[in-house]
C-alpha cells in the first residue's frame, strides 16, 4: 500500500463509504479504486487527486498533505545511480533486496534519518556552507 492509498482508505472508511459508492461519485470503476487503495496503480494524476480531495471535502493542510502523499506514492520506484559513487548503487540495491523484510518501525527510522540528512544539507546550502 502506498502513503496516498492508506490516506484515501482511511478517509473512506472513516466516512463509512464503500469503494463502489466512492468510485461512482468519482466516475471511475470500483476495480480502479481498489487497485489504487492497494498500491497496484500508479498514483492518480493531479486532476484525480483534486476530485478525491473534493469528494472528501478536505481543505488547506489536509488537501496539501494528500497532494504530497500522491507525489510520494509510486509503487514501483526506479533509482538511477549511474554516475554516482559505488556506495549509492550499493545502498539502492541493499534497500531493494531487503525492504520487504523491514518492519514498519524500521522503515520509519530509516525514513526519518534520511529526512534529517536532507534537511541538514538544505540548511547548509542556504547558509552558504
Amino acid at each position: 500500500m502506498t502513503p496516498f492509498a492508506a490516506k484515501v482508505r482511511a478517509l473512506r472508511r472513516a466516512r463509512g463509504v464503500s469503494q463502489k459508492e466512492m468510485a461512482a461519485a468519482l466516475g471511475v470503476s470500483p476495480a480502479y479504486l481498489s487497485a489504487l487503495e492497494h498500491g497496484r496503480r500508479s498514483p492518480p494524476n493531479w486532476a484525480m487527486v483534486q476530485k478525491i480531495i473534493g469528494y472528501f471535502n478536505v481543505i488547506w493542510d489536509e488537501a496539501d498533505e494528500m497532494q504530497r502523499l500522491a507525489e510520494l506514492s509510486h509503487p514501483r520506484v526506479v533509482v538511477d545511480t549511474a554516475g554516482l559513487p559505488a556506495t549509492a548503487t550499493a545502498l539502492a540495491n541493499l534497500l531493494a533486496r531487503n525492504i520487504a523484510e523491514l518492519e514498519e518501525g524500521d522503515l520509519e527510522r530509516l525514513y526519518a534519518a534520511l529526512l534529517d540528512i536532507l534537511e541538514e544539507k538544505r540548511k547548509k546550502t542556504e547558509s552558504g556552507g
